[in-house]
């Protein structure tokens, strides 16, 4: 069964979206789309996606990778969690209307691969159903001082995380950990 991880890129200080769900931030920070290969790509077979994520701003605005996974660094199928799905269809992307359908369409979409969870809302859904298995943030080189947080859920129980990996790369210190259960 594929294993579903969340990825994100977080600013030193904790937060993954400017006020508003801005990415501007990001853009300068990023590899250019078409740059050296992201080692996370090669281990995914599906994208879970929050609507407001598929719907939101874009790290990627402006370039050659505007409106694709990863810069245009992935391709492959894509499953939005959304109530609201667009009235026309999108290629390549398939709407569900609850968390249940929207794991089990990506998993077998992943074919054995990672499941790579996008968007903090269907995050931290996913923790609380217990399907979340692991959680790589990208901590990126900048202070934001104000925006989204990584996890803003309060009154909720404490999560055990156990360290993966640490990887320093040119773009960012990326923190691999799994969800620790029970």
């Amino acid at each position: 069964m594929a294993g579903l991880l969340y990825s994100v890129s977080m600013s030193l200080d904790g937060f993954i979206a400017g006020p508003g769900g801005d990415l501007s931030w990001l853009t300068p920070l990023l590899p250019p789309p078409g740059g050296e290969p992201n080692p996370l790509t090669e281990e995914i077979g599906a994208l879970l996606i929050g609507r407001r994520t598929f719907g939101g701003d874009d790290a990627y605005r402006d370039t050659e990778g505007e409106g694709e996974a990863f810069g245009g660094g992935w391709s492959g199928p894509q499953i939005v969690l959304t109530r609201r799905p667009p009235p026309a269809p999108v290629p390549g992307v398939t709407f569900a209307g609850d968390l249940d359908t929207a794991v089990r369409t990506a998993r077998e979409a992943a074919g054995g691969r990672l499941v790579n969870v996008l968007g903090a809302d269907v995050a931290r859904q996913c923790l609380a159903a217990g399907v979340l298995d692991e959680v790589l943030t990208c901590v990126m080189p900048v202070l934001l001082g104000d925006g989204v947080r990584l996890f803003d859920a309060p009154g909720s129980d404490p999560v055990a995380l156990e360290p993966v990996a640490v990887h320093r790369g040119r773009y960012s210190t990326d923190l691999r950990y799994r969800v620790r259960r029970g």
